[in-house]
């Protein structure tokens, strides 16, 4: 952990590899985890499949690209740099401004996390 869920348009592999190399270096330096940890979840959003503002295909506006990170609970500075890393990796390997990109952070408590059936907390 963590966990990253990206939901965005469909990309060519060498883009969404981009990403996933800038997403990984991003949180190892703002969290302080090793490569091991980082896992990435590429779930494509076709134009049909979203609507900004009530509208499919809103005028003048792209999609969005949404980040979900699933992490441990962290401080808002190490947030902070893991939003400022993530944000300039979605733009250079998508190709988009950092205003159609959004990171949300769902922190969990050690307890609230297990592996191999065991809490992260045990």
């Amino acid at each position: 952990m963590p966990y990253v869920e990206v939901l965005a348009p469909q990309v060519p592999r060498q883009r969404k590899a981009a990403l996933a190399k800038s997403v990984t270096d991003g949180l190892m330096t703002a969290f302080g985890v090793t490569a091991d940890t980082v896992t990435l979840y590429f779930l494509p959003i076709s134009p049909d499949d979203y609507a900004h503002a009530g509208e499919f295909e809103p005028q003048g506006a792209g999609q969005r690209i949404l980040l979900k990170v699933h992490a441990f609970r962290r401080t808002e500075a190490e947030r902070r740099a893991a939003a400022i890393a993530l944000t300039r990796g979605v733009c250079s390997a998508y190709g988009v401004p950092g205003d159609d990109v959004a990171v949300d952070f769902l922190d969990r408590d050690r307890s609230e996390v297990a592996h191999d059936s065991k809490l992260a907390s045990d």
